[in-house]
């Protein structure tokens, strides 16, 4: 099995027009997901207002950086910043403002353990934190689309699940 370093800069940093319809998709979900994390967080929880203040930004500011990235792909590492306001405020919420009923309080654990889980692939595939084998190469892969619906189908469950507080 081969693996891919960060000797070459992979296709997610590059400015190549099949990635670009990628990050603008994403762009155009940060729209909306961070938003409804944020709103939920607002309205559903007492939490304290710095983490409302984090996740606020990170809701700005993600696709944001996902926009101005698509012609200046140097710029993607920048989602490190965004990604870490939305995270950690979850985290926080799942870990210690959890809500008191069990369905509301396993969402906010599905949004924070979907939230990691998109971390952590951003940072093995997009700037190679760590070898990528082949299987996980391709962007537009099988089971590259498999890790991203898992991703995406753990925060949704969990935003209806906290809705439900």
């Amino acid at each position: 099995m081969r693996v891919h370093g960060g000797a070459a800069q992979p296709i997610e940093l590059s400015a190549d027009p099949s990635f670009s319809h990628r990050v603008r998709r994403l762009g155009i979900v940060s729209l909306v997901a961070p938003g409804l994390i944020c709103l939920l967080a607002a309205v559903r929880l007492t939490v304290p207002q710095p983490l409302l203040i984090a996740l606020l930004a990170g809701w700005w500011l993600m696709p944001t950086v996902l926009f101005a990235s698509i012609p200046v792909p140097s710029l993607r590492p920048l989602l490190m910043l965004p990604a870490t306001l939305i995270t950690v405020p979850v985290l926080a919420i799942a870990v210690w403002w959890s809500p008191d009923r069990p369905l509301p309080a396993l969402g906010w654990m599905l949004i924070a353990v979907g939230l990691l889980l998109g971390g952590v692939a951003g940072g093995w595939f997009w700037f190679r934190w760590a070898p990528v084998p082949d299987l996980l190469h391709d962007p537009f892969s099988a089971a590259r689309w498999g890790l991203i619906a898992v991703h995406v189908g753990l925060v949704c469950v969990g935003l209806v699940l906290a809705a439900l507080g």
